[in-house]
This record gives structure tokens, sequence and C-alpha cells, in this order.
């Protein structure tokens, strides 16, 4: 493919750039109101490679070339660098780092919700290790609180929001050794109904966890792989709609249910959409499961008739699933849905009175080169046979995992293999069975109240005090007014009556 006629005259780079300019000049003017609401999108796995080459992907699905679309994320004014490492490993996993971004405090890879002193799998180190998150901080200021996710709501990611676990795979009390349980550690399920019994809106994936041991699942009662797990015979969703019976409480398990709701009706949201993981969106049934935009679309406006306002954590998920699988093009779907679930709630929202926030736990070991020409299909080949064993490549590349595939002794031929299948295991250079993270920094992407104090580059667990001083919540409130809406206003007006003070003085 071409490119545009129009790009060949450098007016039409000059005209860009100059309304770029226009544009970047009135940030100068800092938006210091109080956030009224907080959003945070969790694209997980999303390093800037697959943000580039989500970018791309969305520009192709319009019928563009790609690489001069912009993503919803792409329009927010800051942008900073969050470096990722846990405090014992210079790689992360999603669980330390999402106790950095929720909690405010680096931890120890595998657990969430505990500080570093806290030793994955040895329950005896959870008490008096708790962390508490930015969700609690916003609740417990009045503010309503949602967690989306296209993952189980007991996952990594989610859980750091609500539980205080030394294992993040301790999903139900099935999966937790005997030894934690009988010193009093609660599997992550139970403490998502117990540590905040008032989160208004949660939805995702994850039903197996809820129910008792070998109960049929409502979807899939003839699958018993999607049966119930709990060995205490508790039945946690029952338990939930029991106490929010009274209390504009609503329990969902697909999207028929979910739209019907009428949003001002419900005061408390629990949808459970599959029995483990939501399904790939390349793969969702759209009669009867919600993507993650109709989620967030839901959310918002069950969340924003709070007066007081809201915390809304919403992860695409599946991108890291994707990308561990190997299989980019399910990745890049992933993080294309995500976008629109940004767009969607950037049409609900202000940015007067709305902090929102789009980053990413870590990155992977996934990119895309090989000097592929403008407009080429991001699942492409390169455009020139390696020059070492003359065979095609595709841009698309992981440093290990899956895709890596040796045939008689040398590098799969993939001539006569169909690399644009959704579920095409991308070359990888080393062979894993599950494809790693990456350890490069992320970006952080914010609009809104106070947007501009993520700039640079910063530790994770900065994050989360960023957006509880832009809503006046946590620690840091003496900054705090309620005249006129702004944040930092007190310490402003102080320092003017200073100065009229000095003058009169010196007259």
């Amino acid at each position: 493919p071409g490119f545009p006629d129009q790009e060949k005259d450098p007016k039409f780079w000059t005209a860009w750039a100059q309304r770029t300019l226009k544009n970047a000049l009135t940030l100068q003017t800092l938006n210091t109101n109080i956030a009224k609401n907080l959003i945070l999108f969790l694209g997980d796995g999303m390093g800037v490679p697959t943000v580039t080459a989500a970018r791309i992907l969305k520009g192709q699905l319009s019928g563009q070339s790609g690489e001069e679309t912009l993503l919803e994320m792409d329009k927010f004014p800051f942008v900073s660098l969050a470096k990722t490492y846990n405090t014992n490993a210079q790689v992360p996993d999603s669980a330390g780092t999402a106790t950095a971004y929720l909690c405010g405090v680096k931890a120890n890879e595998g657990t969430v919700g505990v500080n570093a002193a806290a030793v994955r799998s040895q329950c005896n180190t959870t008490k008096g290790n708790e962390v508490t998150s930015i969700l609690r901080w916003a609740k417990d200021a009045g503010k309503s609180v949602g967690i989306v996710t296209t993952t189980r709501v007991n996952h990594a990611t989610p859980s750091a929001a609500y539980a205080h676990c030394v294992d993040r795979d301790w999903y139900s009390d099935n999966e937790m050794p005997a030894d934690a349980l009988e010193t009093g550690c609660k599997d992550i399920a139970r403490q998502l109904f117990e540590n905040i019994p008032d989160i208004n809106v949660i939805m995702g994936g994850g039903r197996r966890y809820m129910f008792p041991r070998n109960t049929p699942d409502a979807e899939y009662p003839d699958m018993a792989k999607h049966n119930g797990t709990r060995k205490d015979g508790r039945n946690l969703v029952k338990e939930w709609t029991d106490r929010m019976s009274n209390k504009k409480g609503h329990y969902v398990w697909n999207k028929q249910q979910l739209l019907s709701l009428n949003p001002s009706n419900v005061d408390y949201l629990l949808g459970l959409f599959e029995p483990m993981d939501l399904t790939y969106d390349l793969e969702r049934n759209d009669e009867t499961d919600p993507s993650l935009t109709e989620m967030v679309d839901v959310a918002i406006k069950i969340l924003r008739k709070n007066p007081n306002g809201f915390y809304l954590l919403v992860e695409g998920g599946r991108i890291d699933h994707g990308h561990h699988e190997g299989k980019a093009k399910q990745a890049l779907y992933e993080a294309v849905e995500m976008d629109r679930a940004i767009g969607r709630a950037d049409l609900m929202t202000s940015i007067h009175d709305t902090l929102t926030i789009v980053t990413a736990d870590h990155s992977h070991m996934f990119n895309f080169g090989g000097y592929t020409a403008r407009g080429n299909t991001i699942f492409g080949l390169a455009p020139m046979l390696s020059d070492v064993d003359q065979k095609p490549y595709t841009s698309i590349i992981y440093g290990n995992g899956p895709g890596y595939k040796i045939v008689n002794g040398v590098r799969q031929n993939i001539t006569g293999v169909n690399y644009l299948d959704n579920n095409y295991q991308a070359q990888a250079a080393v062979p894993l069975v599950s494809e790693t993270h990456g350890g490069e920094d992320v970006a952080v992407f914010a609009k809104g109240p106070l947007a501009h104090l993520l700039h640079g580059v910063h530790e994770q667990n900065y994050i989360p005090h960023v957006m509880a001083y832009a809503a006046c919540i946590g620690q840091n409130r003496e900054h705090c007014t309620t005249n006129g809406g702004a944040a930092g206003l007190r310490p402003i007006v102080s320092s003017i009556a200073a100065l009229l003070t000095v003058s009169r003085l010196l007259c």
C-alpha cells in the first residue's frame, strides 16, 4: 500500500504540528479541580509495543493504514512512565503490581493487598501486614465503588482492591493448603464479599468459586469442569443476594439480564458471566456475553448516581492471557475493546470532575518489526525473507513462548501456515509453555483534575496517591477546600494573603 498524497506536502505536517502545538499551549492552564470521580483503566500486560500495535489494528479495522490512528488513550493530555518491578522481582507479576497501583505500596510477587513483609504462600505472614486500597479509601469517603474485569473477579488485579492474601492463587478454599485454612487465612472469593461488603458494582467472571463443590453451573450444567469449587459449602452468591434483597441489589449472569436492568433502580450489582475468565472478545457470543464496553456503560450509570462521586476499576485482563498464549491477535483485539470502553467512559463523564487514568501492570515479551511498509497488516509478514535461513517471518514476534517451533531441526517455514488465524501463535525465540512478562516501564495516560501530577518517570505505587490527592480522600487532604471546587486552592489563597500583607507593610 502507498500513503496519502497529502503527506508528500510539507505543509500537511507543519499544519498538523501547529494544531498540536496550539492544543498543548492550552494545557498551561492546569485543571486543579477536586476529582469527584476516579476511573482507573488497567490493561493487564499492555506494554508500549501492545499499545502501538493496538493503535494500528484499530485504524486498520476502520479501513485506514493504522499508524496515524488515535486510540482513545492517545488523546489524554498527560503521559508518564511507571516502573513496574516488585519488591522481590525485577520482572513483576500482576499481583504485586496491583498492590502497588491500588494500595500505594510495592509488594512481593504473588501477593495481593499485603506489604513486602508478607511472604508468598505463608499464611502466618498475613496478619499485621495488610494494606488498604484506594477503592476502600473511596468507599470510606462516601463514594460508590465498582470493579469491572474480563478475568475472574477474584483474579490478581481486582483482588488487590479488596483482599489481603499471601497467594494470588487462593481463589476459593479449594485451592488453599490445609495449613493455611487451619491458620485462619481466607480465600479471595470469600474476602470479596466480607472485607468490603458493600461494593456497589462487581462484574467479571469466576462463578465457580462462589458455589459449593459440585454445584452445576447455571450456564453449563452438563460440564463438570465448571461446577462449583467451594469445600466449605457456602453459596456466596445467595448470601450476597439475601443481604442485598432490600437494597436494590441484583445478581445477573448473562448479557440479557444485565442490559434489562434499569440502572436508576439498581444500587448494587453482582454480574458473574462465566465460571472462569470471560471469553476473548474475538470469540464472544454477542447474544449472551456482555462486552467490556457494555459492562462499563452499566457500571457508570449505577455509580454516578451518588452525589459524592465514585471510584471505578476497569481491567482489560485478557490482553495478558493472549500474550501468555502467544496469540497476539487475541491480545490486540482485547486491547482495542478496552480502548472502546475508555471512549464510552469519556462520553459519560467530564474532565472537569473526573480523573481518568489508563495504564498497565507490566509488559510482555511481545514486539513487532521487520521494516514493514506503511499500512502492512499488523498480523502480516515482514517484507523480506530472513537473510540467514531464507524463510518468511511475521512482523509480530515474541522473545519467548509457545510459538517456538522447530521442524526437522530448523525454524518452521510458515509459508503454508495461516498466520492470520485468531489463535495463531506467533514465532518465539525461546520455547516456553507460557510466554513471560516483560520488565520495561509502562505508559500512564491521564486526564482530568490534577492529571498533570502524572509526569516523568515514577514508581508504580505513586499512582493511587495522585488519585487520592486529586479526590481529597485517604491521606494528604489538608489541601482540600469546598470553595470553588478547586484542589490546592487553600495554599494559593494563603500565599496571596501573605503577599497582600507584605505589600501593606511596605506601604
